[in-house]
Formats: C-alpha cells, structure tokens, sequence
C-alpha cells in the first residue's frame, strides 16, 4: 500500500464511560507511536484515572472538559463510573451540553480529524470548521448489525419493539444461527427504543452519527467479524475502517506483588479469574448466585467485582459463611486490578466475563479458556457469537423468561471448559486456541493500524 506519509492531529472525543475512554486511549497509543498528534477530550477528574495508560505522553495530550451539571446527577459525577448504566441518559445530556466549549477547544486545537461516539452533534460541528470526523465505534460490529435489522423491521412494520418478535434474528440480519432468549430481546428492543440524553433515541443518536460523518470505524478486525464487516459496508455506504483488535502495549508494571505471590500458590491453569468491567454492577442475589457457583466449582479464584445494586461495597454483600468456607483458596476484591496482566499469570486456566468488546479481545489473545456471563445490551450479541458461531467459549445458562442464573449453572460452565476429557470443552478450547494464533499472528494488527492510518489521511486529503 501506497501511503501518504504525514502526520495527523488526531482529536478524540469518546462517550463517558470508562470503557470507552480506554478503548479510545489504547487507540491513540498505537497512533501515537506511528508518529501521530493526539488531542485527548476526557473530563477533568477522569483524567487521573486513565492517564497512567497514556504511554506517549509528548504526543497524546489529555484536553480536561469540565462536566455540566444536570438535575438527577450526584455531585461530581462525569462518566458512568461514578453513577449508574441507569443513569446514563443524563450522563449522555451532560455531555451534550459540552457541545460549545468543544467548538471552541476545535477551534483553537485545528485538528485534522475528529473521533468520537454518542456525540451525534459532532458531524455537524466538525464539518462547520472544516474537521473531517470518524464515528469510532468501540462496540460490537455483530450488535451494529442487530440493530440495523431491528430498525428496519420497526419501521416496515410500524411497530415499537416489544410488539415485534425477534427470538429468531430479524429480517437481513446476516447469522440466521443467532438467536436470542426472551429476557434478551426485552433488553434489547428497550435500549434500541429509549431516551438517551434529551430527547433522542439510541439507536437515532448511533444511525445520525452514523450518516453523517465522514467515515465510520470500529475496534475489530475481518478475521472475528468478517460475516458483519461485508454486511455494515453494504449498509452504510461510506468508508468502513478497522483499527484491529488494538492489543493494549504490553505493561512496564509487573503485576501487583500480593496477586503474583497469591497467584504463585496455585498450579498452573487452575484458578478461575472473574471480571464485569468498570461499569456492570449486579443485584444482590445474582452476585450470591455467581460466587456461591464459583465455591462450587472446587478450583480458586479470584473475583473483581463492583459492588452490587443498592450496596456500597462487594465485601457488604458476600453470603453468609463464604469467606470462611473459601479461604485460602478465594478472593472476592472491590477494586480495580491488573487484568491484562492477571490474565498472562500462568495459574489462571478461566477467565468469567461479561463480554464487553475489549474485556473480550483480552480473553481471546489470552491462554486461559473463556466462560461468558453478557449482563447488557451489546454482551448479549458478542457472548452468543463466542459462544454459539465461532465456539470458542461456553455461555453460562440463563432462565429463558427471566435471565436469571443460578450457582449450579456457573459451575458447570467453568467445570464444562475446565474439563480435559469434555468433548465441548475441547472443542472450544481447540477453536480458541485457533483464533488466538491468528490474532498473535505477527504483523495482523500492524496491518491494520497501517490500514486505517492510511484510510484517515486519505480522508484529510
């Protein structure tokens, strides 16, 4: 490939929420290191939370944006963090309230290109001063894809979700062997139709930014999503770019000293590692359920997990007698921890997660085997297709009505893939192994980075 050689002022505005804010950072990473200008939009208290991933700091400058207030919002909250997914709506009104000072910011940065997510103003706004601008989508191409197909049958039909029956894929969607449970498609038809920020829909705030900008990219690559890559560049009609699954840089912390001692007690490939993200937060009772299933299981454990609704801490919430029956063999933990690195421990042989796109990829380049328990919108199309198209991991079971889970069906999914002699857990575990070497394969993400970089300043001109 021919490409134009110059550097681009790359400015980046992502959704407030911390996963997102990472994804995006992680991306400017690996474009700062090809010799690219980053100027990172991220709340002003937020930053200090994300900046120890900024490893080109001379390139990647964090721009603080002051978060304005909205009624409903806790003090001091700026991304979802800090409140609750449920809160997310304002969350999302704050954020477009910050539409003028970014207009100024732009105006004074005069960057070549902007990305961004959720901000469907931006298109406008970034071509008003002559700014090409990129959706970067860091969510699933296999949930764009299902949104699309549902939005379309809402509109043949002239109905609202919950009146259309999509426990079989909806019309055009291009995987007929996905099918979703009842409670999942409630979920679903229920973000796809709601309010986020003042007054727009969801889906309107993704399709609006969408058929505006200039281009549309995601985090992900053909070799995952290919069958949904093919189908979103025939629907969008405009230039589709893939940053590559955009591996985190590799860490130049060691891992924390009490979880490499603790994790060094254990042989290798028998605990099981069990994370939601930054945002997830469970109800009482399926946070009982899913430790009481990881005592279950008999194997270690570790599990990081945000405290679940209605309690200010994990540890509040733990059964009765757990912490006693699990000792030395157990850890229930309420702060962050050290994934990437937890997951490259040679003692870890499972990693439980909730199926966000990048908790995901971490998975899939890892050496430990996969069990997904998705708890929203996006999780519940990226689990089935680990789990039901590429096979490469095992879906804990859920009520069909209800989408509860109990203990004895999170045992028996780590046990399933744990299991040397389980035909299932063989299989999954050959076809990880499988997708991992091609995801390791050396040079496929620099393919993709020189790709997209190529396609960006194509696009400036």
């Amino acid at each position: 490939m021919d490409a134009p050689k110059f550097q681009l002022h790359i400015a980046m505005y992502p959704w407030f929420a911390l996963g997102h804010i990472s994804a995006y950072l992680h991306l400017a990473n690996k474009l700062a290191k090809r010799g690219h200008k980053i100027s990172f939009l991220v709340p002003k208290r937020t930053k200090s939370r994300v900046e120890h991933f900024n490893l080109y700091p001379h390139l990647v400058t964090f721009i603080p944006i002051t978060v304005p207030l909205v009624d409903g919002l806790p003090p001091h909250a700026e991304t979802i963090f800090d409140a609750t997914i449920a809160l997310g709506k304002l969350i999302m009104t704050a954020m477009d309230r910050t539409e003028k000072d970014i207009e100024l910011l732009l105006l004074e940065l005069k960057p070549n290109i902007v990305l961004f997510d959720y901000t469907c103003w931006m298109p406008n706004l970034a071509r008003s001063l002559g700014i090409k601008s990129v959706h970067y989508i860091t969510l699933s191409m296999i949930f764009e894809s299902y949104m699309e197909c549902m939005e379309k049958q809402f509109r043949e039909k002239n109905v609202v979700g919950h009146e259309l029956n999509l426990l079989n894929p909806p019309a055009g969607f291009p995987d007929p062997s996905i099918k979703l449970q009842a409670h999942e498609v409630r979920q679903l038809s229920s973000v796809v139709n709601s309010e986020f920020g003042s007054g727009i829909r969801y889906y309107d705030r993704i399709s609006t930014s969408t058929r505006l900008s200039d281009a549309v990219a995601f985090r992900g690559c053909r070799e995952i999503e290919g069958l949904y890559a093919d189908f979103l560049e025939s629907s969008y009609g405009k230039p589709l770019l893939f940053s590559g699954p955009v591996i985190p840089e590799p860490h130049t912390s060691p891992l924390e000293e009490k979880w490499a001692e603790w994790l060094s007690g254990f042989k290798e490939g028998s605990v099981v590692y069990c994370a939601f993200g930054s945002e997830c937060r469970l109800h009482e009772d399926q946070l009982k359920e899913l430790l009481l299933g990881l005592e279950l299981t008999g194997f270690p454990f570790l599990a990081a997990l945000k405290a679940p609704v209605g309690f200010e801490s994990v540890e509040a919430a733990i059964p009765e007698g757990f912490s006693e029956r699990v000792r030395g063999r157990g850890i229930v933990h309420g702060n962050w921890v050290q994934q990437t690195l937890i997951l490259d421990h040679p003692s870890i042989g499972c990693f439980i997660t909730h199926c966000g796109v990048a908790s995901l990829l971490e998975a899939l380049v890892s050496n430990c085997q996969i069990v997904v328990l998705p708890n929203f919108i996006d999780q519940l199309l990226n689990a089935r297709m680990i789990s039901n198209s590429i096979k490469a991991g095992i879906q804990v079971e859920k009520g069909e009505e209800d989408g509860l889970f109990t203990k004895e069906s999170v045992c028996g999914a780590v046990k399933t893939v744990m299991d040397l002699e389980s035909e299932l857990g063989s299989e999954v575990r050959e076809n990880h192994l499988k997708l991992r070497n091609v995801l390791l394969t050396e040079d496929l993400e620099n393919t993709y980075l020189d790709s997209f970089c190529h396609k960006l300043q194509e696009l400036v001109g």
